[in-house]
């Protein structure tokens, strides 16, 4: 029977080192030591959100609309998934407060509606 590999050792942060690979088809086997990249010990749960979100190609409101979750609990999971792979995040640069820019990002936020939006554009 195969198993998925286990990634964590109790509490430990240790990542698995992987002494033998075994081609079964060819009946080849290669016996020695290797790092797994970063996806290969990532949890169930983080692996699963990134198929996803390659299905949907990048869209996070889509996954947003596939999990039934808030578009800022998306985010978050996604924020935890780049530190995961190692990925430094970069920080949105914040727009000038009441600027159309920020208006706009707080929509994509899930903070403001879309009537709210519209209202704050007509405004000017």
């Amino acid at each position: 029977m195969i198993h998925d590999l286990p990634t964590k050792f109790g509490s430990s942060e240790e990542k698995p080192l992987v002494t033998r690979v075994e081609f079964t088809h060819s009946g080849v086997t290669v016996e020695g030591q290797f790092r797994l990249n970063e996806f290969a010990t990532l949890e169930k749960s983080s692996l699963e959100f990134l198929r996803l979100y390659l299905k949907v190609r990048g869209n996070l409101k889509e996954v947003e609309r596939a999990l039934g979750l808030s578009y800022p609990t998306v985010r978050a999971r996604f924020e935890t998934l780049l530190r995961a792979l190692g990925l430094e995040t970069i920080p949105e640069v914040s727009a000038p407060e009441g600027s159309k820019e920020a208006t706009l990002s707080a929509l994509e936020r899930g903070e403001l509606s879309v009537e709210d939006v519209l209202a704050r554009l007509e405004q000017g």
